[in-house]
């Protein structure tokens, strides 16, 4: 079985400390600076975090985001 590339995980290291953009099922996104993720569940620590929703906006110093709730982020 051929070996799958990292191209994912590559993406993100190389955002770790730069601002994404963290787009979440049920219409929910995180901006904020990655600080880091784990492999193989891609959950995300964000700081200087903000959390868009319908209903308007938060911000939180950190953001812990699970895995398995994102549809896709934006270096």
């Amino acid at each position: 079985m051929p070996i799958m590339p990292d191209i994912p995980f590559d993406v993100l290291e190389r955002s770790v400390n730069k601002r994404v953009i963290v787009s979440l099922v049920g219409r929910r996104e995180y901006r904020g600076v990655l600080l880091g993720f784990d492999k193989p569940h891609m959950n995300l620590v964000l700081k200087d975090a903000e959390e868009i929703t319908d209903s308007g906006e938060r911000k939180a110093a950190s953001a812990v985001i699970r895995g398995a709730a994102i549809e896709y982020i934006s270096p």
